[in-house]
């Protein structure tokens, strides 16, 4: 009997183990209220999550936030690198209470706005070449590469499940620049993202902007054409590598 029940147990263990939120999600329901002139989709990705809204009807951007998050023994904690919707909440931690059925993601917290609960519907947690949170660390002019050091203030992309959202933000003053995101393929060297929300001007919403890629010694070498015709050569690295936080 002891031996089934430590199966048993060792088991439950594996599949708590296993279990994991990367990929891209869309919420359909909060505090029991279905989603629907909304639009909410979320990435995790690489111990970071990212998240940006926009209203369906006219695809007015609404908000954004993301940050590190830490998931185990059925809790997710996340913490705000970037908040729109209320900049003083930067720097704070919510421990949400975690739910894993299938494709549906069930999380809920205790809030200082009181109890939150979300249900997350996976859209796909497939992955390329480029699944991945990135921070811009050095760009290309007139065959002259510069490099930087991301600190506070740094612009991410993070990527998985076939979406991508990037963002430009201080962590340290709580400024937030801008956000935008949407769907992308990686393949053979291509790389094709169509934008579904741009806090900058939504008009963009719809938009599909082609660019080629490399990825040399574990950097993305990402080049091509701007919306505005300018050529770029941007090279974006792990963010845990490239993200020096101050001590």
């Amino acid at each position: 009997m002891k031996k089934y029940l430590l199966l048993s147990l060792l088991l439950i263990a594996s599949l708590a183990k296993g279990q994991s939120l990367e990929g891209a999600w869309k919420m359909i329901s909060q505090n029991g209220k279905a989603v629907t002139e909304q639009e909410y989709i979320k990435i995790y990705q690489d111990d970071y999550f990212a998240f940006g809204i926009k209203n369906v009807a006219d695809n007015a951007f609404i908000g954004a936030g993301g940050g590190p998050y830490k998931f185990e023994a059925g809790k997710c904690t996340e913490t705000l690198d970037f908040f729109t919707l209320d900049p003083l909440q930067v720097g704070t931690s919510t421990p949400f209470k975690v739910e894993l059925k299938g494709n549906k993601l069930t999380l809920s917290a205790d809030t200082n706005r009181g109890m939150l609960v979300e249900t997350w519907e996976k859209i796909s947690e497939t992955k390329d070449e480029l699944s991945g949170n990135w921070v811009i660390t050095g760009r290309k002019r007139d065959d002259q590469i510069s490099r930087s050091t991301p600190g506070a203030r740094r612009t991410i992309k993070i990527l998985s499940g076939g979406r991508f959202q990037w963002v430009a933000f201080n962590s340290e003053t709580k400024e937030f620049s801008g956000t935008g995101g949407g769907t992308y393929s990686a393949k053979n060297g291509k790389y094709l993202e169509t934008i579904t929300f741009f806090s900058r001007d939504n008009s963009r919403v719809g938009a599909s902007l082609g660019f080629d890629f490399k990825v040399i010694e574990g950097e993305w070498h990402h080049s091509g054409l701007s919306s505005q015709g300018q050529p770029i050569y941007e090279i974006w690295t792990p963010y845990s590598i490239g993200y020096k936080p101050a001590k």
